[in-house]
């Protein structure tokens, strides 16, 4: 103990004496997880419609009020022709073409039906699905509106119909931050957690204090665990202030118990740290641990289940996210923070992270070849 106590003791200096690394750890997480959730909005609006009204009737002027009174949506343009408005899509100022034939209330007042057209943009998949599915649901609840109006109310009481009545579980508002914050949160820990002690060992070889340490009796347990704990404690101080900002910016406060949200990071961060200090075992310099860092965070990035959903991924990816330990600490932060879940709830992602944690400074440990 007294050993460990020199060398977390030799840690912390170094840490609190590098102020640009401080400014690094303590601001980056501030300013991202104000700005990143305000960015990375999957929530579609704006799209940009280009008219074609060849009726100009009082129904299709109602049918396009209707439209851009549902704040998805806003005026490209009113053109005379298909042709022009096809000119915007390819200038990509439009991203959806709305055609009104020539005849639509004539059509629909004596026949009974009458045809849309529309043309979508489609280089922006998910764009284009969502804003045509917006509005193909707003023309439809715009036809249920035009036959209310023909039928008579004995007519309408005949009719039998099917009432859904729908509530939204856990996220009653849809709160689109309320689902990407927390996740947020996890993949600024991992950043820092992991980066940083990535750095760690790597720094004492290049600035050569790593071998005054190794000629020392200083065993290779208690090295790592001297790189281990200041970074340990530091990640705990960074989502604390993650857990504020999302309090205070957003609003977010966790349904479920904080002491269980800290219990998991407790592990969690055994496991990234451990991680870290393996990358800056294998490395030789900073480039080279920048660049392993760089690499697996993409991974963790995009498959943890931060921005897509792991039960769309195909199997191999699916057998991926298994084995990385940010897509349990996205997963459980959701479920604690957004749905209130409890201790037996987690307690499987505990185990597994844990021996991640394990399995990952272990391997650190051993890799680390300290010359007596």
């Amino acid at each position: 103990m007294r050993t460990l106590k020199f060398l977390l003791q030799k840690e912390f200096r170094q840490i609190f004496r590098n102020k640009a690394l401080l400014r690094m750890m303590f601001m980056t997480p501030i300013i991202q997880l104000i700005i990143l959730p305000q960015a990375a909005n999957f929530t579609i609006k704006n799209i940009n419609l280009a008219v074609v009204d060849l009726d100009r009737s009082v129904y299709s002027q109602k049918l396009i009020n209707k439209i851009l009174s549902s704040g998805y949506f806003k005026m490209a343009a009113f053109t005379p022709s298909y042709k022009d408005a096809y000119e915007l899509i390819e200038k990509d100022k439009a991203d959806i073409v709305l055609e009104i034939p020539q005849g639509f209330e004539h059509n629909l007042t004596r026949e009974s039906s009458q045809k849309l057209s529309l043309s979508v943009n489609a280089i922006n998949g998910v764009k284009a699905a969502v804003g045509s599915g917006y509005l193909n649901k707003i023309i439809q609840d715009y036809n249920n509106d035009i036959r209310l109006e023909w039928m008579q109310p004995s007519t309408i009481n005949q009719i039998p119909t099917i009432e859904v009545v729908s509530s939204n579980w856990y996220n009653p508002t849809l709160s689109y931050y309320l689902f990407m914050v927390p996740g947020i949160l996890v993949l600024l820990v991992t950043l820092i957690g992991g980066n940083m002690t990535a750095q760690n060992i790597v720094r004492e070889k290049e600035i050569g204090t790593i071998e005054q340490i190794n000629v020392t009796p200083v065993k290779k347990y208690h090295f790592i665990l001297g790189k281990l704990i200041p970074f340990w404690t530091l990640g705990v101080i960074v989502f604390t202030m993650g857990l504020v900002i999302a309090r205070i910016v957003y609003g977010i406060i966790p349904l479920g118990s904080v002491a269980l949200l800290y219990l998991f990071l407790s592990v969690y961060l055994l496991a990234i740290l451990g991680f870290g200090l393996l990358i800056s075992t294998y490395s030789e310099t900073p480039m080279q641990a920048n660049s392993l860092t760089f690499f697996f965070v993409q991974i963790f990035n995009m498959m943890g289940g931060l921005y897509t959903p792991i039960d769309s991924m195909p199997g191999w990816a699916k057998f991926i996210t298994e084995i990385i330990p940010i897509s349990y600490f996205i997963d459980v932060m959701r479920m604690i923070v957004i749905k209130g879940s409890h201790f037996h709830d987690v307690l499987m992602h505990i185990l597994i992270v844990f021996l991640m944690g394990v399995i990952l400074n272990t391997w650190a440990i051993l890799n680390y070849r300290k010359t007596t």
